[in-house]
Formats: structure tokens, sequence, C-alpha cells
């Protein structure tokens, strides 16, 4: 078996580059594309006169620089893992306390016609009809300051 691996070297490689793609399109983890083109670059340098071992160990390192230097600018561009949601436009924004806001009791704001539960940052004290500022969305609790 070895053999035949050593005689067909490319199609090994080639055989990666196919097996970590399709492992990568059914996870999307961005972790097994770099591996993938680790493999495209050595069904070229497979070619060379490189003992096999010495060809796994370059294919190692040339995939693990790349999985090192370009997947995290990668997943900043994509944004992988996060995802923006309607109630991230509320933060920033004046709300009117409806309902007072104490240390140890939720109250209510309203903004844009909607009534949100909520709390202060700091476990302080807002009293009714007073404007405060979305800081932040936990759950369905808006946490708020006081706007002086």
């Amino acid at each position: 078996m070895i053999e035949f691996i050593l005689q067909n070297i490319s199609w090994f490689w080639l055989a990666l580059v196919v097996i970590f793609t399709l492992i990568e399109i059914f996870t999307m983890g961005l972790t097994t594309l770099w591996f993938a083109l680790g493999a495209a670059i050595m069904i070229f340098l497979g070619r060379l006169p490189i003992p096999f071992a010495v060809q796994i160990f370059i294919f190692l390192i040339i995939s693990i620089i790349l999985l090192l230097l370009t997947r995290p600018v990668l997943m900043k561009k994509m944004k992988v893992g996060t995802e923006k949601t309607n109630t991230d436009s509320l933060i920033g924004k004046k709300a009117l306390v409806v309902k007072s806001i104490s240390e140890f009791e939720k109250g209510e704001i309203k903004i844009n016609g909607i009534v949100w539960s909520a709390k202060t940052e700091d476990g302080s004290s807002i009293p009714e009809n007073s404007q405060c500022e979305i800081v932040k969305i936990e759950g369905v609790t808006a946490i708020v300051k006081l706007i002086n």
C-alpha cells in the first residue's frame, strides 16, 4: 500500500484535497479548508524528489501556517458566529420609563411603541416618566442608564 502511494503521490494529495474540502463543506468551521489548500500545494511539490515523510512535514507546516495567519482574518471578515438582530439597533437609543426601575425590581420602558422590561446597569433607581438610554439587551430585558 505504501509503495502504491509513493508511486501515485499526486493522487494521494488530490484525494486529501477532496476529503478536506468535503469536511469543510459539511462543517463550515473554516478549519479543514487550510489543510485542503496545503494538500493542493503538495500536489505540485509532490512531483519533486522529496521523501514522503518530508512531504507530510511540509504539508503540515504549510497548512498550520495558513490556518494561523489567515483564519482569524477571514473569521473577522465573515463575522462567523455573530448574528445581528433587530434588538441591536436599539442600543444607544433613548426610551421613556413607564414603570419605575429600582435596584431590586425591574421596571418597564417604552421605545418605538413597544414596552420592554428594564433594569439599570449599575443597580440604581430611575423614576417613572424619566428618559433613559439603552446600554444593551439581555434576553428580553433592556439594560438602561439614566440620561442626565
